[in-house]
Parts: structure tokens; sequence; C-alpha cells
């Protein structure tokens, strides 16, 4: 087995050595800011798996992501308080999407390339957003990876693996977008029928 798989397998295990480590680190994230530019990956096989390279141009972002149902925006105009609807109400986009779009807008001058889960607690999940800087030299001339330097805005139009996904854009993604609600489900059936 080579060192990536090592890596990924003690990520897998639950030993208590390593529920100690995560614990420690969880404690110390949650007094960070919610979006947390990062030197290096916390999970550097699944990094490399998905398109990090420990070269200039290319940057860690943790970004933290609060679990649960959403809330919309208050509503100016009257109407019934059941009629409100303003609670326990389901994005459309995954939490990992959502992560991603909100690093790309944290940092206007990078491009998002793709991000990956890392931990959660009772309240947030945690996930680590690759982003390149597209102008830097190093990148340009990179064959690998300088094709970014022609595409703007992936994370906010769905275009990376995490958004494909939640769009159903993918292969065999028949179950892969966000569960509706009994009650959206009954709106839409209203709507058509």
């Amino acid at each position: 087995m080579g060192l990536y798989k090592y890596l990924s397998k003690i990520w897998q295990d639950n030993r208590a050595e390593t529920k100690g480590i995560l614990k420690e680190r969880l404690i110390k994230w949650r007094k960070e800011p919610a979006i947390t530019a990062v030197g290096k990956p916390t999970r550097l096989d699944k990094a490399r798996r998905v398109g990090y390279k420990a070269k200039q141009g290319i940057t860690i972002a943790r970004v933290r992501i609060a679990t649960g149902g959403r809330q919309r925006r208050s509503l100016s105009k009257g109407r019934k308080p059941k009629r409100y609807g303003m609670r326990k109400f389901s994005p459309v986009r995954s939490l990992q999407a959502i992560a991603e779009q909100r690093a790309s807008k944290k940092f206007p001058n990078m491009e998002v390339l793709n991000s990956y889960y890392v931990a959660e607690d009772s309240k947030s999940k945690w996930f680590e957003v690759i982003i390149v800087d597209k102008h830097h030299p190093a990148i340009m001339n990179d064959k690998d990876i300088s094709w970014i330097t022609n595409v703007r805005g992936r994370a906010e139009r769905g275009l990376t693996s995490a958004g494909k996904k939640s769009r159903g854009s993918r292969r065999n993604v028949a179950k892969a977008k966000p569960k509706r609600s009994k009650k959206e489900k009954s709106r839409i059936k209203k709507r058509r029928g």
C-alpha cells in the first residue's frame, strides 16, 4: 500500500488516538472565523484526489457551514403566519456546494477547483476548498491546470464536482439531490395538477 492508502485508512478507522486529535482540532476550529485560509490540507489523500498540488498559486480555504434547516429572508408583505414559510427550508444546493460558493466570494481573485469534507460536530460541518490564483505564472504555465485561467465563476454556476452533484448533472445521480420536505412536495403537486 502507498502513502495515500494509509492516510485514508487512518481517517476511516475510529481509533481512540485519532478521535482525540480530531476533537482537539474541532475545539480550535470553532473559535476560528467561518472561512479561513489554511497553509496545508488537513486530509492530504483526499486533497490530492480532487486536484491539489503543493505549488504556488494553489491555496486551501477551510469553510464552516451550519447544519440543519435554512431560513429565508423576511417577507415584506402581510400574510398568515402559517403561510410565512420562514423556517425548516431546505436549500437546493448541498452544504459542500454552498461552502465552495462562500469561499469563492471571500477570495474574489481566485477560482474554486474542488472541495472535500473534513469534519463535523452537532452544529457545523467543515469543508476544505481548493482555490487557485488563475493569474499566477506557475498556474498559467502548468499544462494540467492552465485550463482554469479561461473559466469564471465555477462555484457560482455549479460547475465543480459538488455543484454538478447537487444539480443532478453527473452520471447515476437520481438520488443525489437534497431531499425535499413533504410540505414542498405537496406544494409542487398542487401546482402541477
